[in-house]
């Protein structure tokens, strides 16, 4: 982890509120800005214009063609020498200048056409203190009619005005702007640190309850959480209920491994106090070895198959169920049975493959050898839940003679055989039982309505 990047949850989602809060409002300054900035430049035309239109308006021209200003002052600005507001008239061969224009430098201006305006932003002009200034001008060209010659005298008027107080309105408009816009900042950051804070108290129980299951004060998560975390929860249960299985099917194999070999060394203790021939003996440790050494294997391989992958890649089940199919077509060739697969495209088993091959070898493995001349496996989606994935349904079905009721919680049971003068060890479907069990799933024998002998139909629930 790097040093910049905050470790808590809660600091990374403040620092990025806090950095686009402070892009927001750094955008939405500037665009008050530009706009009051705007604003203040079209209300200044506006005002130019008018006092053009009042010079044209109100004033007047001698005989000589000279212009005679208004009477009565369109601003007294304009009778003060350096005011910062001028007018300037534009004749043929001369001009007129307003008293605050003595003084000043402005910057020339050209004939316009009758009629036409021009807005001219911030031309240089040197002040009565010598300073270089700035001024926002508009012109107007006008055509005054004469009754005398019929003739219009051709002239332009200018109205400026230097950018001093335009500036100073928008100085005094940013301070304000930054500072109402920096103390609704300062305000939405502590809203938003607040919001945020109760947004993630439901993440903090969801910690502090896992705390308390690793101190075991807690046996599992509780299920009062927010939606959204649901998910997360059930998964955490899932993990400590999965760990409590192992640990007791982990318990429950050595008791059965212990037990189990309790009787063969109890045997060798027995033999080897009694006077019995050496090549006696050493038969009966050969025996009772071997015996151990299946107990020892079976009871591994048992604590290895039960269990499983709790989130586990999806396994397609097709090709598992051909590959077993193909072995035991070869081994019951003599009675031709024909097996048929109802498996629905993109149906997959979410487990150990080893499992899969369980359960479908001891279940396709009885049907093969009650059945009279067909077997038919069923693999299809199972109950749905929100939010998870869906379960499974897996039937085989047979057409021989089927499993009374009374027999089937029997026929279930590890080392009992539905006929006993069947080959067999009678514990292959209680280890489908097993398996099944370990998934959470159940194990239903039933009678099958289509081929009309059993059906063994294995129901496992939805996944996380």
């Amino acid at each position: 982890m790097s040093w910049g990047q905050p470790r808590s949850l809660q600091a990374r989602q403040l620092l990025a509120a806090s950095l686009g809060l402070l892009a927001f409002l750094a955008l939405a300054g500037y665009a008050l800005d530009r706009a009051f900035l705007d604003t203040a430049e079209s209300n200044l035309y506006q005002r130019l214009k008018s006092y053009a239109l009042a010079y044209t308006g109100k004033g007047e021209f001698a005989r000589n063609g000279e212009f005679i200003p208004p009477y009565d002052a369109v601003d007294p600005r304009f009778d003060m020498p350096g005011s910062g507001l001028y007018a300037e008239v534009v004749l043929d061969g001369s001009h007129w200048d307003s008293a605050s224009a003595v003084g000043p430098e402005l910057p020339p201006g050209d004939m316009l056409e009758a009629g036409e305006e021009r807005f001219d932003r911030k031309l240089p002009v040197t002040e009565l203190d010598g300073s270089i200034g700035e001024v926002y001008r508009y012109g107007y060209g006008v055509i005054h009619e004469t009754g005398d010659t019929g003739e219009g005298i051709r002239y332009t008027i200018y109205i400026l005005e230097n950018t001093t107080q335009l500036r100073r309105q928008v100085a005094v408009f940013r301070e304000a702007l930054w500072r109402y816009l920096g103390g609704a900042g300062l305000i939405l950051l502590l809203l938003q640190g607040l919001i945020l804070r109760w947004s993630l108290r439901p993440l903090k129980r969801v910690v502090d309850e896992l705390k308390r299951v690793q101190r075991g004060l807690l046996s599992r998560m509780s299920g009062r959480h927010p939606r959204e975390l649901e998910p997360l929860t059930e998964s955490i249960n899932a993990f400590i209920e999965s760990e409590r299985e192992n640990l007791e099917r982990q318990r429950n194999t050595m008791a059965d491994l212990a037990h189990s070999l309790k009787t063969p060394l109890a045997v060798l203790r027995a033999r080897s106090a009694e006077h019995v021939p050496a090549e006696e003996l050493r038969e009966e440790v050969d025996l009772q070895v071997r015996r151990m050494s299946d107990l020892v294997s079976y009871q591994l391989g048992r604590a290895a198959r039960s269990g499983h992958m709790l989130f586990a890649a999806p396994v397609e089940i097709e090709p598992y169920a051909d590959q077993i199919v193909r072995s035991l077509e070869k081994i019951y060739a003599s009675k031709g049975v024909l097996c048929e697969f109802e498996i629905e495209p993109g149906i997959a088993f979410h487990g150990e493959p080893g499992d899969l091959q369980e359960v479908l070898g001891n279940l396709l493995e009885n049907a093969f050898k009650w059945a009279g001349s067909r077997v038919l496996l069923t693999v299809k989606p199972g109950e749905v839940a929100p939010n998870r994935r869906p379960g499974l349904l897996l039937a085989v079905d047979d057409d021989g003679p089927g499993i009374p009721v009374d027999k089937i919680e029997r026929v279930l049971q590890r080392g009992v055989r539905g006929d006993e003068r069947v080959q067999g060890h009678g514990i292959g479907l209680a280890t489908v039982q097993d398996v099944v069990r370990s998934y959470r799933g159940t194990l239903d024998v039933l009678r099958s309505e289509e081929l009309g002998g059993a059906r063994f139909e294995v129901r496992l629930p939805p996944g996380l």
